[in-house]
């Protein structure tokens, strides 16, 4: 296993977005690893944690219309540590005007030029997941384990280590001693603003700070085959979590019709939207927060729809050198290749 630590480690210092592989330069698209794909509109504020270089520490910025990063540090906004993004969640809507003000004067390099990392890059606290969101996909489980369960009257909560955590254009690590059943999973990831305890459903959206997209990616032999068929581990390797490319505001999105689209080289696997999820965005929220604390900058993994590698007929999975794209339409894309661990 540390060698699969070093090999995440090694990526951090990785100089350059779009030099992930060889293999996935060939194939990039138009709008590759970098290059900002714009909201509907074109004015929805995104919020990043980028590195201007290999050896740079990370820092808050702002990726405009225009393709632009201001870096918030030298935008002179007050009430928070401009190299954390969860002091801006904490700071509330006064610093998140203050930084919109700053975006709109501001400048700064290209996004292609810099590297961006995961919003919240190391979060303290584990991803909160929800299983079993999307009637189809609970259905085509089913048919995998072949059991006949009732569909769940409430939501099925997991979580995956912060580990997981991994950057939007970062590459997966593949160890065959580890997984070789490794799958995909896009969802609408929401992060948590105002945090609390027993949150009314009707009060839930009020506590959510914006939206971004993650891939719970997941490795199946180990979920299914090891440790009593329970999804904690599975879900929890280093590096399975890619999340970003950006923050936006709850404000700037309405996050009840997204499209949810998963590609791997170029072929649509996953292909739904946001409005099918069974338990929505408060719901889930009241669910969870029902005798659990929910803090600022918490992360929930809303569910996955159908069109996973495990369901399909032969199972399909991840191997070295793929390219996954994770994509919510309006939102962002992700784009991480799949990367043997060295020996």
């Amino acid at each position: 296993m540390s060698t699969r630590r070093d090999f995440l480690n090694l990526t951090v210092a990785a100089t350059a977005v779009g030099a992930l592989a060889s293999s996935a330069s060939a194939q990039a698209p138009a709008a590759g690893p970098g290059r900002p794909i714009p909201p509907a509109g074109g004015d929805a504020l995104r919020l990043v944690t980028f590195a201007p270089d290999g050896s740079s520490a990370p820092k808050l910025g702002v990726v405009r219309s225009d393709g632009r990063v201001i870096d918030l540090s030298r935008a002179s906004v007050p009430g928070f540590d401009p190299a954390r993004m969860v002091s801006l969640i904490e700071a509330g809507p006064a610093a998140l005007d203050a930084v919109r003000r700053a975006a709109a004067a501001g400048d700064g390099p290209q996004v292609e030029t810099v590297r961006l990392l995961a919003p919240i890059p190391a979060p303290t606290r584990n991803i909160y997941a929800v299983g079993w969101n999307y009637l189809e996909h609970f259905a085509e489980g089913q048919a995998v384990r072949g059991t006949n369960m009732e569909y769940p009257a409430h939501p099925v909560f997991f979580t995956k280590g912060v580990n997981t955590v991994n950057g939007p254009y970062d590459p997966i690590p593949y160890d065959p001693e580890v997984s070789t059943a490794i799958d995909w999973e896009v969802e609408l990831a929401v992060i948590i603003g105002t945090g609390g305890r027993n949150i009314k459903e009707a009060d839930a959206m009020s506590h959510v700070f914006g939206y971004s997209v993650i891939n719970d990616t997941t490795a199946r032999d180990m979920q299914i085959k090891l440790h009593g068929g329970q999804w904690f581990k599975g879900k929890s390797l280093d590096g399975y979590g890619p999340i970003g490319p950006w923050i936006v505001p709850a404000s700037d999105l309405d996050p009840s019709n997204l499209h949810l689209l998963t590609r791997v080289n170029g072929v649509v696997k996953q292909d739904a939207s946001t409005q099918q999820m069974y338990f929505k965005v408060p719901r889930i929220i009241a669910e969870l927060s029902h005798g659990l604390t929910l803090v600022p900058g918490d992360i929930i993994a809303t569910g996955t729809p159908p069109g996973i590698g495990n369901a399909r007929k032969p199972p399909e999975f991840l191997k070295p050198g793929d390219i996954m794209e994770t994509e919510i339409v309006g939102l962002g894309t992700l784009r991480n290749v799949i990367q043997a661990v060295p020996v």
